[in-house]
């Protein structure tokens, strides 16, 4: 339980400036380590992909990872960065049980690429550019797992098992220069910067960028200072923050803790910090090292890197649409205004209304279906979208069904409960539950001569003008054919026996 004394959030950020500077590191998704051959794999027993190299044995050489390189130099493009001609990697040295050579090879002074920006767009439609300093490549530390305790941290633990398949895995740090003048926003801009870091790497195809493996992790800086013309304040670093929720509330929590710090009149310690999902407060880790303390120095077993310009011009040719440009086209092809744009790309919905669309919907269909019904059965079910058992082309099979008058909207959803519960494509299912629209006008009309004749006031009703009485007739001929009759070539045949 956090003992930190807090100030109300919006009093916080009325009163100070919040600063942030957000250190993303990726997994790259190479098929073998950064400096030796050993495989890049999650989830292999403990200790299994490693070789000499991974491990720190005396004697053995690093060998860089070319792809490892290449992923590097897009991931740079995609920010807008200048890529180093020369570059080369040194050494950081500090000691960690989960670093066995008791340093990590990184890049200090020269990084692969440097000032970039990446511009973020907020659920409002707001555009924030944030600065890019550097992103550089490294090598992953491997695992601890600290046991015996009540917490999983080392506090209170009786021992620690260390796993090195993670040690050696490609890693790309991209880290921003300060980010000024968000405000009360600070919390939902990182957020959304670490989120569109997260679709680039996707559409690279550099990494799986999956979060909860800790494929991209976020260390989360802040600090706070009593205006914008005011010097920067100490800064903490809040280490590994793996989901965007948890990265809007460590801010948060930051914010409103450094703010009562200021307050009381003390003094913000710049260190690390732990940030606790159960909790969403945040607690000390270590006084912060300034990069002095880490001793670099040049790597002396590893030649400098300089991709040549052709190739870098080659890489930069290669790169696809980036997810925000993807977005606007998509976005003007299909005609959704701003805000339906906005609600597809938070319910993690484009791909899917797009690869419906591809299956022959057209775009207004396809966004009913995926932003209506299929979207509060996953809000239910508590999954993703894409976690459905339902496929785009189904989908796009579903619509073509309605389009060819074979059932109504009501009926299709049926259907689609029926696809859902894994009973088959949308034609199956129609076969099988015998949905499909009745469409022989004899069953028709004797429904509706029979509601003619019961209540002949309604007839005289209609030949005057009067079109209320017609919806029961409409609704006896639903109820008698179970939904599946077509309200429209009802409502012609009631007009045809009224006239007649």
């Amino acid at each position: 339980m956090s003992t930190d004394a807090l100030i109300d959030y919006a009093d916080a950020t009325a009163r100070f400036d919040p600063v942030l500077g957000i250190e993303v590191h990726v997994e790259l998704g190479t098929a073998s380590k950064m400096f030796d051959g050993a495989p890049a794999h999650f989830g292999a027993a403990p200790n299994t992909a490693i070789t000499p190299t991974s491990v720190g044995l005396p004697g053995a050489l690093p060998t860089l990872n070319r792809t490892a390189v290449e992923y590097a130099i897009k991931i740079g493009l995609a920010l807008n960065c200048q890529i180093a001609q020369v570059c080369r990697f040194e050494r950081k040295n500090y000691f960690y049980p989960d670093v066995p050579k008791n340093f990590q090879t990184s890049q200090a002074d020269e990084p692969i690429a440097f000032d970039g920006y990446l511009d973020v767009e907020l659920e409002d439609g707001t555009v924030v550019r944030v600065e890019i300093e550097r992103a550089h490549m490294e090598e992953d530390a491997g695992k601890n797992t600290h046991v015996g305790g009540a917490t999983g941290r080392i506090h209170g633990a009786t021992h620690s098992l260390v796993d090195y398949n993670r040690a050696g895995i490609p890693l790309v740090e991209i880290v921003t220069r300060p980010i000024t003048g968000v405000g009360d926003r600070a919390p939902e801009v990182a957020s959304a910067y670490v989120r569109t870091l997260r679709d680039i790497f996707v559409a690279l195809g550099v990494s799986e960028a999956r979060m909860e493996r800790g494929n991209v992790r976020a260390d989360v800086n802040l600090s706070l200072r009593p205006g914008p013309d005011a010097p920067l304040g100490t800064r903490t670093e809040t280490k590994n923050v793996n989901s965007f929720r948890s990265i809007e509330r460590a801010v948060r929590y930051e914010i409103s803790r450094q703010a009562a710090v200021l307050d009381a009149g003390g003094t913000v310690v710049q260190e690390t910090r732990h940030f606790h999902e159960d909790t969403g407060a945040t607690s000390s880790g270590r006084v912060k090292s300034d990069a002095e303390d880490y001793r670099y120095f040049p790597e002396p077993d590893l030649v400098p890197v300089a991709p040549s310009r052709e190739w870098v011009e080659q890489i930069r040719a290669s790169l696809p649409e980036m997810p925000a440009v993807r977005r606007r086209r998509l976005q003007t092809e299909w005609g959704f205004s701003d805000e339906e744009m906005r609600d597809a790309v938070n319910a993690g919905a484009v791909d899917l209304i797009e690869a419906t669309i591809a299956a022959g919907a057209a775009p207004v269909a396809a966004r009913k279906w995926w932003m209506g019904q299929l979207a509060r059965k996953a809000k239910d079910d508590g999954v993703g979208l894409a976690e459905l058992n339902v496929t785009p082309a189904q989908i796009a099979e579903l619509q073509g069904l309605i389009d060819a008058g074979r059932i109504n909207d009501k009926l299709a959803r049926q259907v689609l409960q029926g696809v859902l519960a894994g009973e088959g494509d949308p034609e199956q299912v129609l076969i099988d539950r015998g949905l499909e629209v009745v469409s022989d006008d004899g069953p028709l009309l004797e429904v509706i001569d029979a509601t003619l004749a019961d209540q002949p006031d309604i007839a005289e009703k209609i030949r005057s003008g009067n079109m209320g009485p017609i919806g029961a007739v409409i609704g006896a001929v639903m109820k008698a054919t179970r939904g599946q009759a077509d309200a429209g070539r009802v409502r012609e045949l009631v007009m045809e026996r009224v006239q007649a």
